[in-house]
């Protein structure tokens, strides 16, 4: 089982290309960010963490340029969205920078990607709260037909392009892996349509072996191979017994939460987290 982390990357908290390098040397397999574009006033939609919502949300990086930083100041070290707001994106241009971001990587990007919980921001990018999934998977597939053609094309509900060029294409072929977010059976049935893998959070998995089990269904029911849909646990408690638990149950991936935070918080606990590798 591999170990990663993810991070709120913000303007007050460690540098990215600090924190990239710090996490190589210290054999960490995997760097994870998240997106929001912004955060209406509004707030209708209440945080599904609970009240207040926390400061990073609204002060996150761009995942893009913040991950590219990362991509050049490391050799092995895995970069990935978690989890990029695909619904309230231009699948042609976020294509072209999941692409790119490939390429500068040399091939180490995991596209996770989600629908949203944000009924303001996401109507600010013109996307109906009601669409968010439709238009999520509408434009991941669109953005694999770029990515898998020569000249693409894509005629689909919210996505509609006449054949074109568009270069580069990802290195990782056919494309990056693309991870889905949400844990209903929705979700875990889109999981088996069309992505590489499935990032639940933590306090979902509870139970590794269980909801490993329950995974297991979906892809028989889908014909799908267990071995070809890699499990990446989103905010994973950092206790050596719970991660055993999810290399025990076939995890692939759990990743670790980092504060916000200078790099007087975080390195310290970068070595707290060093020492669960391998549990």
């Amino acid at each position: 089982m591999k170990t990663g982390v993810f991070i709120f990357s913000t303007e007050y908290s460690i540098r990215m290309v600090d924190l990239a390098r710090a996490l190589e040397e210290r054999g960490f397999e995997s760097l994870f960010v998240p997106e929001h574009t912004h955060i209406p006033l509004s707030r209708r939609t209440p945080f599904p963490g609970g009240e207040p919502l926390p400061r990073e949300y609204s002060n996150t990086l761009d995942p893009f340029v913040d991950l590219t930083a990362a991509a050049v100041v490391t050799r092995t070290l895995r970069i990935g969205t978690g989890i990029c707001l695909v619904s309230q994106r231009d699948p042609i241009v976020t294509a072209k920078a999941v692409a790119s971001l490939d390429l500068i990587s040399e091939g180490r990007f995991e596209f996770g990607i989600g629908a949203g919980w944000n009924q303001d921001e996401l109507q600010n990018h013109g996307t109906r709260y009601e669409d968010r999934f439709r238009v999520m998977v509408d434009r991941v597939k669109a953005m694999q037909a770029i990515w898998t053609g020569e000249e693409a094309s894509y005629d689909g509900e919210f996505t509609h392009f006449e054949p074109a060029w568009s270069w580069p294409k990802p290195v990782q072929k056919p494309h990056p892996p693309i991870l889905l977010g949400g844990e209903t059976k929705y979700s875990l049935r889109r999981v088996m349509d069309f992505c590489d893998g499935w990032m639940p959070r933590g306090n979902f998995m509870a139970d590794p072996k269980t909801v490993m089990e329950e995974l297991r269904g979906y892809a028989d029911e889908a014909g799908r191979d267990m071995n070809s849909i890699a499990v990446s646990v989103f905010r994973a408690p950092p206790k050596a017994d719970y991660l055993a638990k999810c290399r025990e149950a076939g995890v692939m991936r759990v990743l670790l939460q980092l504060p916000s935070a200078d790099q007087d918080v975080v390195m310290p606990l970068l070595d707290q987290y060093a020492a669960l590798q391998g549990v």
